[in-house]
């Protein structure tokens, strides 16, 4: 199963429909969260859409899923490193009236290099990384030097020795 997401504040209608379009070449059922979209169900038959999912339902899902194929929201890449998934991007863009700014360009940029983060910057390439059968998944395994030291510091403040 793959498990689409578009976050819960805006809509996605360019992923979704790419997803709906590709659902059926990929013989594979695809849960998909698409936000507010208004009448996301009837517009994209080929999902099963799911305009929120409660925290339990969303883990339960993300847990069963083969891969998350999502926005490039920073919670959606935190939750694919936290459940050890492979996770597609897809990011939004800006001149396309999708987001207030290319932020989401700037997200993928960044973490496009990452293990386990797969980008596409197109919806043709969707399809080429939905096919793959064992792509990498993204890991919680790896620790930054910033972190450690970000660690090191709350732990000191809260033993008072800050």
């Amino acid at each position: 199963m793959i498990f689409a997401t578009t976050g819960t504040q805006l809509a996605f209608p360019r992923l979704m429909a790419a997803l709906n379009a590709l659902a059926p070449d990929l013989g594979e059922e695809i849960v998909a969260q698409a936000g507010p979209e208004v009448g996301a169900a009837k517009a994209y038959p080929a999902l099963d859409i799911r305009t929120r999912l409660a925290p339990a339902d969303y883990g339960a899902i993300v847990t069963r899923a083969r891969l998350i194929v999502a926005h490039a929201g920073i919670g959606t890449i935190m939750t694919a490193k936290r459940y050890g998934k492979p996770l597609i991007l897809l990011p939004r863009r800006h001149a396309l009236g999708e987001h207030r700014n290319d932020h989401q360009m700037a997200t993928a940029r960044q973490v496009a290099d990452l293990e386990g983060i797969h980008v596409a910057w197109e919806t043709e390439d969707l399809m080429p990384l939905l096919m793959q059968p064992d792509l990498p998944a993204a890991s919680d395994t790896e620790i930054s030097d910033a972190r450690v030291r970000l660690t090191g510091f709350v732990q000191a403040w809260i033993q008072g020795r800050v």
